[in-house]
């Protein structure tokens, strides 16, 4: 697969296909996280992250990494407003919950409440965006520091002391 695809025809349908098995994965191994009886399955969401981006007028996509940033964005919006959902129709019942990836653990095996992250990565991202916007891409897209770095237009060593700086406020956070 290469980076660009043509400039002709709809970006959308260009790059689904080609990172659909990714984008499953990924979801699969976020609901695996969470509680048992999740009622999201891995189609739905990697699904409802294509209508999230159909519903846009326009998607400036800029390569397969940027469209992979781009579904870490709204894969997290998808399991937040999920999240909100379910909360709301419990009114306080089981929270959706996640636990973050082998490298962000945060007290060994404790789940953490999508709405707790969604909320600790928005103000980390009043603290520092790109840091947010590491994580983002970590833990919703599984993109490697290479990536992120060659997404974010920043050196590897920077992508890895903000990954680890980040990693650590978050634990701090969500303790």
């Amino acid at each position: 697969m290469t980076d660009r695809p043509s400039e002709t025809g709809d970006r959308l349908a260009e790059y689904m296909p080609l990172v659909y098995g990714h984008l499953r994965k990924l979801a699969e191994s976020r609901l695996r996280r969470e509680r048992g009886n999740h009622t999201l399955q891995p189609t739905a969401l990697v699904n409802e992250v294509y209508l999230k981006f159909d519903r846009q007028n326009k998607l400036d996509i800029q390569g397969r990494t940027h469209f992979l940033a781009m579904s870490a964005t709204a894969m997290r919006q998808v399991l937040v407003d999920h999240a909100r959902q379910r909360k709301a129709q419990k009114r306080g019942g089981d929270a959706l919950l996640v636990e973050l990836d082998e490298s962000v653990v945060i007290d060994e095996g404790r789940a953490q409440d999508m709405l707790d992250l969604h909320r600790a990565l928005e103000k980390l991202s009043e603290l520092d965006a790109m840091e947010a916007r590491i994580v983002e891409m970590r833990f919703f897209a599984g993109l490697t520091e290479v990536e992120i770095a060659r997404e974010l237009k920043v050196s590897e060593r920077t992508v890895r002391d903000q990954w680890s700086h980040a990693k650590a406020w978050l634990r701090r956070e969500l303790a």
